[in-house]
């Protein structure tokens, strides 16, 4: 089967190793434009060492893209980790079609942060899906889905991490056996679960401390790494990271600096406080103390 892996990132350079370490055929690689002066993108990378030829068209809108992939005759399309817009005429190309990863269970958090929105509205599991797309965004039937608990102290990261980008490998090969046997099921998306949620940036990264603490913790979480919740001291805008929830009324307004030791600061919030153990600020990333110490923070600042 004449496979095309299309995608970037680690998680891609992963899904092309796995795919040629057990004997796969593939027959090109399609990734982003490269950054000028910028090193090369893993998929990239790990294709040329690999001898595999690589694809980086202007844009997928333009014919002569789309007739550069027909004269590949792929029999099937992998997208792994794909941020570009893809026309569904690319979809309809290969002979056993094309599967694409995402991680969520679908149709939920259908979008490009799914996994930060999961944890930002408190699931309490997530997942990944591999499915067939269409002209909608992460509208197409679905082959199979992976599912795993959201653990109280999960971030965005840890999650990916640990979980959805190992378990989406091994997704994305098992999806690979199910087409080559015939045995690949459409299971069809309810639209009646479908949510979007947009672009996780700093439009939604902003900590309202007004708010029940778990859903401040978890709006924490679901920003760590990326683009990382913040509020602001002192003029400094201050990104938080390693955050735990401290139950119990503090008795203190929103955003006021509870306490602080050498372990982070505790900030209240509706109900609770939030630790806070790490920050990024104009100084750069620091441990929550040292930025304390370098603010001259104390007890009953706030944050805005």
């Amino acid at each position: 089967m004449r496979i095309i892996v299309m995608g970037q990132a680690p998680f891609g350079a992963k899904v092309l190793e796995t795919l040629l370490d057990r004997g796969e055929n593939v027959v090109a690689v399609y990734t982003p434009k490269d950054t000028p002066g910028g090193k090369d993108d893993p998929l990239k990378a790990l294709a040329v060492e690999r001898k595999i030829p690589v694809y980086q068209p202007d844009g997928y809108k333009k014919p002569e893209a789309l007739a550069e992939f027909k004269s590949l005759n792929p029999d099937l399309l992998i997208m792994a980790f794909v941020t570009d817009i893809v026309p569904e005429s690319f979809f309809e190309v290969p002979s056993h079609g094309t599967i694409c990863y995402h991680p969520s269970i679908l149709p939920r958090h259908r979008g490009a942060s799914a996994i930060n929105w999961a944890v930002i509205m408190g699931d309490q599991e997530t997942g990944l899906s591999i499915f067939r797309p269409d002209a909608g965004i992460d509208t197409g039937p679905v082959l199979l889905q992976k599912r795993v608990a959201i653990q109280p102290d999960d971030t965005t990261g840890s999650l990916y991490f640990n979980h959805l980008f190992p378990m989406g490998v091994e997704a994305i090969i098992e999806s690979v056996d199910l087409i080559k046997s015939g045995k690949a099921p459409r299971m069809v998306q309810d639209e009646s679960r479908a949510t979007y949620e947009p672009i996780c940036n700093d439009n939604v990264a902003k900590v309202d401390w007004a708010k029940p603490a778990q859903e401040v913790y978890n709006l924490i979480r679901g920003c760590d790494p990326q683009p990382g919740a913040y509020s602001t001291f002192k003029d400094d805008q201050v990104r938080f990271y390693g955050a735990k929830l401290v139950p119990g009324e503090t008795g203190k307004a929103p955003g006021t600096v509870v306490s602080l030791d050498e372990g982070g600061l505790d900030v209240a919030a509706q109900g609770g406080a939030v630790r806070i153990t790490k920050v990024r600020s104009a100084a750069g990333k620091l441990k929550a103390a040292e930025f304390a110490k370098n603010s001259g923070m104390k007890p009953g600042d706030q944050f805005l």
